[in-house]
C-alpha cells in the first residue's frame, strides 16, 4: 500500500483508530493478567514461607514453566499460519487451559507441584501466544502496528496492576490464606476466556486463500528467516538471560523485609509504570523506529538492575522499580511491531513463534543461572550480572542488529 499524497485534499487520510479485534485481544490481555497477578507474584512469597523452597526453586520453576512450552509457540503459530490464518481455536485453548491450571496453584503442597501446574500455566501460553500476536498484526494496518501492540501491551499491565492490587486488599482486609487468593484468581481468567471466545472474530487476510485448508509453507528452518531477522533473535536470545524473572525482584523485597501485602503493592506500582508508558511507546515506535525504542527499554534494565544490586532498603527498591516500570514499557510494542516488520502476512504466526521460541528456550539457564548466583553469591551479585550481560545485549543491538527503518508499504 502506498502512502497517500498529503497534498491532494480528495484522498482520505490515514486512520489512526485502533481495529475492533485490537481493543478486544486487549480486554482479553487484562482480564488473563488480572487472574495471572492475583497468583504470580505470591509464587515467591509461597515458596518462601509455606513450602520452604529459595531462589534455586523459584528460577527452575519460572525456566521450566517457560522454556517448556517454548516449541509449542512456533508450532502454534506455524500451525496458524498453515491454516491460512485462522489462529482464534489456538489462542481460545491456550487461555483455556491456563486459566484451568493457574488457580490449583492454591492447592499445591510442595514446590514440584507449582512446578508442574506453572508449567501447564505455560503451555496455555505457549499455544496462544504466537497465534494472539499474529491476530493482533493482521488486524492492526502497518502504519499503527507499533500504537497496537503498545495498547496491548499497556492493557496487559494494567491486568497485572488490578490482580496485584486485588491480592493485597484481600490479604490486607480479610481472612484468607495465599492458597485462597490463589483459588479466586478464576473468576477474571473466566471472563477473558468468555471475551476472546463471544468477542473476537478472526480477521480474513485472504477471502480466496481461506477457502484453501490447510496451506503449504516453505520448510520450517532457521535459514529461511532474513538476516536481520536472524541477527535480531540472536541478540534477543542473549538479552533474554539479563531479563530474569520480575518475580526475582519481589524474592529480593522478602529478603529485605518488606512484608507481602507491601510486596504485591509493589508488584502494582511496577506494572502500572508499564502501562502508563506502552501505549506512547508504541506510537513513538511508529513514528521514530522500533530500535530506538528498544534502546531505551533495554538500557533501563541494565541501568535498574545495576541499581537493585546496591539497594538496601525498600524505599530504592520502589524507586527503582518504578523507573524501570517507566521504560522498559516503551519498548514492549517495539519489541513485537518489529518482528511483524520482518514477517510476510501469510507467515506472521511462523514468525512471532520463532520471536517466543527464540526468548523461552533461553529461559531455563537464565532462571537457573541468576537463582545458582544468587544462592551462592548473594542477590546483589545476580542483579549486577545481569546488568552486565545487558549492556552487553544493547551493544551487539546497536552494532550489529540495529533495524532497518520500515516503511510501511505493505
Amino acid at each position: 500500500m502506498n502512502k497517500p499524497d498529503q497534498t491532494n485534499p480528495a484522498q482520505p487520510a490515514i486512520s489512526r483508530q485502533l481495529p475492533r479485534t485490537v481493543v478486544v485481544l486487549g480486554l482479553v490481555s487484562f482480564f488473563n493478567d488480572f487472574a495471572s497477578d492475583i497468583v504470580v507474584p505470591l509464587i515467591p512469597i509461597l515458596l518462601a514461607t509455606v513450602l520452604s523452597a529459595g531462589p534455586i526453586a523459584l528460577g527452575l520453576i519460572e525456566g521450566v514453566a517457560d522454556a517448556l512450552a517454548c516449541f509449542l509457540k512456533l508450532w502454534a503459530g506455524r500451525h496458524s499460519d498453515v491454516m491460512s490464518g485462522r489462529r482464534k481455536g489456538l489462542a481460545l485453548s491456550g487461555y483455556m487451559l491456563s486459566n484451568l491450571a493457574r488457580p490449583l496453584l492454591g492447592l499445591a503442597g510442595s514446590w514440584v507441584t507449582v512446578l508442574l501446574l506453572r508449567s501447564v500455566d505455560r503451555v496455555g501460553k505457549g499455544l496462544r501466544s504466537a497465534p494472539r500476536d499474529a491476530m493482533v498484526a493482521d488486524a492492526a494496518p502497518p502504519h499503527i502496528r507499533g500504537y497496537a501492540f503498545g495498547f496491548h501491551r499497556a492493557l496487559d499491565n494494567a491486568g497485572a496492576v488490578a490482580g496485584a492490587l486485588t491480592a493485597a486488599a484481600i490479604l490486607a482486609w480479610s481472612d484468607l490464606s495465599l492458597s485462597e487468593v490463589i483459588l479466586w484468581s478464576a473468576i477474571p481468567g473466566f471472563v477473558a476466556v468468555a471475551l476472546l471466545g463471544a468477542g473476537v472474530k478472526e480477521e480474513k487476510i485472504n477471502q480466496v486463500r481461506r477457502t484453501e485448508l490447510p496451506r503449504t509453507l516453505p520448510p520450517l528452518r532457521w535459514s529461511a528467516l532474513s538476516v536481520p531477522m536472524q541477527r535480531y533473535l540472536w541478540v534477543l536470545m542473549l538479552f533474554t538471560f539479563a531479563r530474569a524473572s520480575e518475580t526475582f525482584i519481589l524474592l529480593f523485597g522478602h529478603e529485605l523485609g518488606i512484608g507481602v501485602v507491601e510486596l504485591l503493592l509493589l508488584w502494582a506500582a511496577l506494572n502500572l509504570a508499564k502501562a502508563i508508558t506502552s501505549t506512547q511507546g508504541g506510537q513513538l515506535a511508529d513514528h521514530f523506529g522500533r530500535g530506538v525504542l528498544i534502546l531505551i527499554g533495554w538500557s533501563a534494565l541494565a541501568v535498574s538492575f545495576l541499581a537493585i544490586s546496591q539497594v538496601t532498603a525498600s524505599t530504592g527498591l520502589w524507586t527503582v522499580s518504578i523507573f524501570y516500570g517507566l521504560l522498559i514499557g516503551l519498548s514492549e510494542g517495539a519489541e513485537r511491531a518489529l518482528i511483524s516488520d520482518y514477517a510476510s502476512p501469510d507467515e506472521r504466526g511462523t514468525a512471532f513463534g520463532w520471536y517466543h521460541l527464540v526468548s523461552g528456550i533461553a529461559a531455563i539457564p537464565a532462571g537457573l543461572l541468576f537463582g545458582v548466583i544468587w544462592h551462592l553469591y548473594g542477590a546483589a551479585s545476580a542483579f549486577l550480572f545481569a546488568s552486565l550481560l545487558a549492556l552487553l545485549a544493547i551493544v551487539l543491538l546497536r552494532l550489529w542488529a540495529w533495524p532497518v527503518r520500515h516503511h510501511y508499504n505493505e
